[in-house]
């Protein structure tokens, strides 16, 4: 499931390990929990490469792909952006160049 969201949103090893930390969702995809120990980018890395080795990244894509359509669900890659709201002052600025 890690390598899966770390294929559908393009995210490094590190940035994989990020979000399981960051990202509730995606722990819960991964049907992992913060009380126990998440995997670091080394052990996500290692796993990748590991299916890489062996050739197995492109047949699970493939069986996990055709679930999918069986379901009616098309997955393609997607961005995560952080949308975290903020207070900021107006940009407006009046005649005299002042807020």
């Amino acid at each position: 499931r890690i390598h899966c969201m770390q294929h559908w949103y393009n995210l490094s090893d590190g940035a994989m390990e990020d979000a399981l930390y960051e990202i509730a969702s995606m722990r819960l995809f991964a049907r992992l929990s913060l009380d126990s120990a998440l995997p670091d980018r080394t052990t996500i890395m290692n796993f990748r490469h590991l299916l890489e080795q062996h050739q197995l990244a492109r047949q699970l894509f493939k069986t996990i792909n055709r679930w999918l359509a069986e379901a009616g669900v098309m997955m393609t890659q997607g961005t995560l952006v952080d949308a975290t709201i903020i207070e900021a002052p107006s940009s407006t600025k009046n005649k005299e160049q002042q807020r």
